[in-house]
């Protein structure tokens, strides 16, 4: 069958065969790939949560020894956060935060004053900002058990997986949605 670049009136139908394909595929195959992620993904979690302290030791000197810890603590808080809205909150700088999610580092070139002041500012918004209903310990003050901390690392982790279906052109019909 020939591409339809210049059948415009075909395109619709073929988003929608495309999405419902996907739909398909997403519910047969999905559900398993999205358990071995977020296993793997909950044990990173848990290895963060550790190394806070179970969320009560926050601070630049934890995130200066472990920066990849970072994209766990964004999805710890309530709501969580985007990578520019700790940007903003924390006025710190976007290379920063990028370079300790994507390459797990501290910027060389930063000054050693300018990075504690950035660090203790982040430590602080995302501390103001954690998500008490997932880690209940932080208000009891209590240590958490096994059982609590996988749980919270569980919500977590479905957080920094963020797999969603797409919804097909019928589905979004149903619901009354549009696209």
């Amino acid at each position: 069958m020939p591409i339809n670049a210049h059948k415009t009136y075909l395109w619709k139908a073929d988003v929608a065969a495309s999405v419902d394909l996907f739909n398909q595929w997403f519910l047969l195959f999905a559900p398993k790939a999205y358990r071995d992620s977020r296993a793997a993904v909950t044990v990173q979690v848990e290895e963060g949560i550790h190394l806070t302290n179970d969320l009560t030791a926050l601070t630049p000197a934890v995130l200066r020894q472990h920066p990849g810890v970072l994209q766990v603590l964004r999805m710890a808080t309530c709501p969580p956060l985007a990578r520019d809205r700790l940007v903003g909150l924390a006025y710190t700088s976007k290379n920063l935060v990028s370079v300790m999610e994507e390459k797990k580092a501290i910027p060389l070139r930063m000054p050693a004053a300018t990075l504690q002041e950035n660090l203790e500012r982040i430590a602080d918004v995302i501390t103001r900002m954690l998500d008490v209903d997932i880690f209940p310990w932080i208000t009891t003050k209590q240590h958490p058990t096994e059982e609590e901390r996988y749980r919270a690392s569980a919500i977590v982790a479905d957080r920094l997986c963020g797999w969603f279906p797409i919804r097909s052109s019928a589905t979004l019909r149903k619901s009354g949605s549009s696209t």
